[in-house]
């Protein structure tokens, strides 16, 4: 199972970012390939979220827990 970790910037607060693990029924089957040249259910996904701008994306192989952050 392949995880996304988007990296979400405040629109009104630019400064203001965060990282989020993109969880939806659209991502279940996704490759590691897809997942690295820019998901294009990232784009969808972003609807969803008006309020703010991805500025980056990670892909993650299985369970794996970021540590050390």
């Amino acid at each position: 199972m392949i995880k996304v970790i988007a990296v979400l910037c405040s629109l009104a607060s630019p400064a203001n970012c965060h990282e989020i693990t993109v969880t939806t029924s659209d991502f279940a089957d996704i490759s590691m390939q897809s997942c690295l040249v820019g998901a294009p259910q990232l784009a969808e996904w972003m609807k969803q979220h008006p309020a703010e701008r991805l500025m980056g994306w990670r892909c993650m192989i299985g369970n794996q827990d970021r540590e050390g952050a």
